[in-house]
């Protein structure tokens, strides 16, 4: 196990290790490392069950605590991901959302496993935090009406 100064722990009831693998496929610069078992029984699992899972998402380390029910994820905490255009951006949207995920505004959106996640296109984000004002209020304006970015929907309010 790789000691990293700082790691991300996420909670999972009991799928940290699917989970992991899903990112590790569906992410550049992801990927699984140890999958640890339990010395012995404790609230969350059995001993030899997978109790910590190490993975690592888009270059960012973390790790997967099956730590059982009762403890459920929020807003609070989310990956966002830069996206470069609409198929990058389509692409990492409709893999979360598939398969019992689920879509939310702005770009958010939520996986199977109730970790959230913003997936951003840099139109939007230079638009919006560029140097004019009604140039980024428009895109604001039309972002706050869609659930995943529509980038040539963010262009056409840049073009107003």
């Amino acid at each position: 196990m790789t000691l990293n100064k700082n790691t991300i722990c996420l909670w999972y009831d009991r799928h940290a290790e699917e989970a992991a693998q899903f990112y590790s496929k569906t992410f550049p610069d992801s990927c699984v490392g140890g999958v640890h078992r339990a010395p012995a029984d404790n609230p969350s699992c059995k001993a030899g069950d997978v109790l910590t899972v190490e993975f690592t998402v888009m270059g960012i380390p973390c790790i997967g605590l099956n730590g059982g029910p009762g403890v459920k994820h929020n807003w609070a905490f989310s990956f966002q991901v830069a996206t470069n255009d609409q198929e990058e951006t389509d692409r990492y949207w409709n893999a979360i959302v598939a398969d019992g995920g689920e879509e939310s505004q702005c770009g958010w959106c939520k996986d199977r496993w109730g970790i959230n996640w913003q997936i951003t296109p840099v139109a939007l984000t230079q638009a919006v935090t560029g140097p004019d004002a009604a140039v980024a209020k428009r895109v604001f304006d039309a972002m706050m009406q869609m659930k995943k970015i529509d980038v040539s929907e963010i262009e056409a309010a840049v073009r107003g």
